[in-house]
């Protein structure tokens, strides 16, 4: 399954609610939160359109399986053991 890589190179200013805590203890270390918040972004973003790419696609999945319960591995003849 491949997709587009999610970049653009371009970057859009939006506003996120982060709780004051966890950006308080991220700016005390150091951590870049925008770098941080793109990658999970990107992430969950991956994860989402694999899971509809298995739904979307769960019909056809299953009948290939079902075709190769009932007729084997098409190049069965073809193994070396």
């Amino acid at each position: 399954m491949k997709h587009e890589p999610i970049t653009s190179g371009k970057r859009k200013s939006v506003n996120l609610s982060i709780d004051t805590g966890i950006v308080a203890a991220a700016r005390a270390v150091g951590l870049n939160l925008s770098q941080i918040s793109e990658d999970a972004i990107r992430r969950a973003t991956k994860v989402e359109q694999e899971r509809r790419w298995r739904e979307e696609n769960a019909p056809k999945i299953e009948a290939w399986n079902r075709w190769y319960e009932e007729n084997g591995h098409p190049l069965e003849q073809y193994k070396a053991w």
